[in-house]
C-alpha cells in the first residue's frame, strides 16, 4: 500500500548546501520524496512511499534520510498536529462543522494537545474519535499514518524528559 506522509527537519550549518542534500537523499532512496527547501536551515520531505505498513514505512525513510543526512534533526512526522480546518479538509467537511462537532460534544471530542489562540489536536486522536462516530470517511492508510506519525513525535520529546520526574508526572497523568 501508499502511505503519504511528511518528514521535517533542521539542518546542521555545516548541512546547508540544499543542491548537496538532494542529491544524497536520492541516492540513499528518498527518491519517493517531494523535497522541500525553501526555508533555510530547514528541509521537508513529502514521501509518498510504498510499504507492507505505515509504521514500516515511515521507519524506513527515516532510516533514509539519516543515512543520506547524518546531522538532520527531526522537527517533527506528518500528519500529527492539526487545527480544524486541516481534519475538515481530511474528511471532507467544512471548519464550522468540525468547531460545531467539538462544541456540541465537549466531554467527548479528544481533547487539544495545544489550546491557545490556535488548538492543536493529535490527528489520530480526532479521526478515532471521528470514526466511531461513523459519519466522516477516512480514506485508506490515513489513520494508520498519523498514528505512526504521532508515535515517532511523542518518541522525539521523550528523552528530554528527566527520568525522576517522568515517573512523577505518570503518576500524576494518567
Amino acid at each position: 500500500m501508499e502511505y503519504l506522509f511528511i518528514l521535517k527537519y533542521q539542518l546542521s550549518p555545516q548541512d546547508c548546501h540544499q543542491e548537496d542534500i538532494v542529491e544524497r537523499l536520492g541516492a540513499a532512496g528518498c527518491d519517493d520524496a517531494l523535497i522541500g527547501i525553501g526555508q533555510p536551515g530547514r528541509i521537508a520531505l513529502e514521501f509518498t512511499r510504498e510499504a507492507e505498513s505505515a509504521q514500516a514505512a515511515l521507519l524506513s525513510a527515516l532510516a533514509d534520510v539519516k543515512q543520506a543526512v547524518p546531522s538532520a534533526r527531526l522537527i517533527e512526522a506528518g500528519p500529527d498536529f492539526v487545527g480544524l480546518t486541516d481534519v475538515a479538509e481530511l474528511v471532507g467537511t467544512t471548519r464550522q462543522n468540525m468547531r460545531k462537532l467539538m462544541v456540541n460534544h465537549a466531554t467527548s471530542f479528544p481533547a487539544p494537545v495545544h489550546d491557545g489562540s490556535i488548538a492543536v489536536w493529535h490527528l489520530i486522536d480526532v479521526l478515532k474519535w471521528l470514526l466511531a462516530r461513523g459519519a466522516y470517511p477516512v480514506a485508506a492508510g490515513v489513520a494508520e499514518v498519523a498514528e505512526t506519525a504521532k508515535q515517532v513525535n511523542l518518541a522525539k520529546a521523550a528523552p528530554a524528559l528527566v527520568p525522576h520526574l517522568q515517573r512523577e508526572l505518570q503518576m500524576l497523568l494518567v
